[in-house]
């Protein structure tokens, strides 16, 4: 099981990375995304800034599994957040998909890692 939750707590890190990477460095349609879920642009920065700080924490949580757990929350948060983002404006499945994906594996983090708390 130690191996799975490495395995899933790196697919979030890497998934953070690109996606917070991507939203920090402007990407075109990173800037698109937030202008059809009508968010302002700064909107998208501090959405990148957090994405990068759960980044941080997901590294740190190789060594402090109660710091894996706490960035998962986060990433699980922002997930549930831009999953009823892209419901609001009737975003076909598709867009919505990778959000739910990474729910789904914040919250395996979560539950694998549940014993580190307390």
């Amino acid at each position: 099981m130690h191996i799975l939750a490495i395995i899933l707590q790196s697919w979030l890190l890497f998934s953070m990375a690109f996606f917070g990477g991507s939203k920090l460095a402007g990407a075109g349609h990173q800037v698109e995304l937030f202008d059809s879920i009508k968010l302002p642009q700064w909107f998208r920065v501090i959405t990148g800034i957090v994405q990068i700080a759960a980044c941080i924490g997901l590294i740190i949580g190789y060594w402090y599994g109660e710091i894996a757990v706490w960035s998962a929350i986060l990433v699980g948060i922002m997930m549930l957040i831009a999953i009823l983002s892209h419901l609001r404006v009737k975003h076909p499945f598709g867009k919505v998909f990778p959000a739910i994906l990474n729910l789904v594996i914040a919250a395996a983090v979560v539950c694998l890692f549940a014993d580190k708390l307390g």
